[in-house]
């Protein structure tokens, strides 16, 4: 999760794939998007892949989820370092992650998790990275999944302690998933809970991963929450957010959706320290009930109608 086709010089990330002129972010070839545009060139099927070279050549984020991720980690971190990029990691094994949806599992338990992270945080070194820690977790306590009491208290732990083993090194950037401006929660209740989680120590939050609101309705979201966290900046996920969300409620896999604004370090917003593709454009959101493909694999007709909206 090679390449062909890739113009606009700059150094190669991989065969075909170059990083992007005044781009700070690692456009890597290890992607679901750069190993489907191998197959496709090898078919011949040469407008499915130039299409596709929208998503391939853009940095998209590293997703983290298994007992791999230590030496996913380290050999992405060095290949960025050697190009002088920086990776986007997300990483994404909390106990009873995504409340025992389409995305469940995670560490078995606390003791489980702490040592992962410690384990992602020896394969870092002294890199430089930026990381997005545990999409939905924090609001996942806030809403009806049932992580309340001593297990939300255990959760905030965690995170905290995820957010200060990332910071001893000081070439890491790391965000805090902070939800979207359409999950039904209380803005306030986040930013105690954000505290709780460590946002004191982290660089920010993450707003809109894996989700489709808009850029504008997002900024307004996240400039609510940053002011009542002091000022703490944030990033927006705008991997799929070009046309905006289908409806209040439609998160998994709604059709006619398009890519959003490409990743850059440059938002002219202040307060807003980039926008990512944290989700990966094309790779599934869930069976959602209709028998999809399996969260986080790669759906090639969902990309191409990304790219092509």
């Amino acid at each position: 999760m090679t390449a062909g086709g890739a113009t606009g010089g700059g150094a190669t990330a991989g065969p075909g794939l170059a990083q992007l002129p005044g781009q700070t972010f690692y456009v890597s070839d290890q992607t679901s998007a750069a190993q489907q545009l191998v197959t496709l060139r090898n078919q011949g099927r040469s407008a499915d892949a130039d299409a596709l070279l929208g998503i391939a050549a853009q940095p998209s984020s590293q997703w983290l989820g298994d007992q791999a991720a230590k030496g996913i980690v380290e050999q992405v971190s060095r290949r960025a370092a050697a190009l002088g990029r920086t990776p986007v990691f997300v990483a994404y094994s909390i106990p009873h992650r995504d409340c025992g949806l389409y995305s469940a599992g995670g560490a078995a338990d606390a003791a489980a998790y702490r040592a992962w992270i410690t384990g992602l945080v020896q394969a870092l070194g002294d890199r430089k990275a930026w990381v997005v820690l545990e999409p939905d977790a924090i609001a996942h306590t806030l809403d009806t999944c049932g992580v309340k009491g001593t297990a939300a208290a255990e959760r905030y732990g965690l995170l905290a302690f995820a957010v200060q083993e990332f910071k001893k090194n000081p070439q890491v950037r790391v965000y805090l998933d902070a939800g979207n401006p359409g999950w039904a929660q209380d803005p306030s209740e986040m930013a105690d809970a954000l505290r709780k989680s460590g946002i004191a120590v982290a660089d920010g939050f993450a707003v809109n991963v894996a989700n489709f609101y808009s850029t504008e309705r997002n900024a307004a979201y996240g400039a609510e929450l940053s002011a009542a966290l002091g000022g703490k900046p944030f990033v927006i996920d705008t991997s799929r957010n070009g046309n905006g969300p289908l409806s209040g409620d439609a998160w998994c896999n709604p059709p006619g959706r398009k890519l959003g604004a490409a990743p850059t370090a440059n938002t002219g917003r202040p307060g807003v320290d980039a926008y990512l593709w944290i989700k990966n454009p094309g790779e599934s959101d869930g069976e959602c009930g209709r028998g999809e493909p399996r969260a986080g694999e790669f759906w090639l007709p969902y990309a191409l109608g990304l790219v092509r909206a």
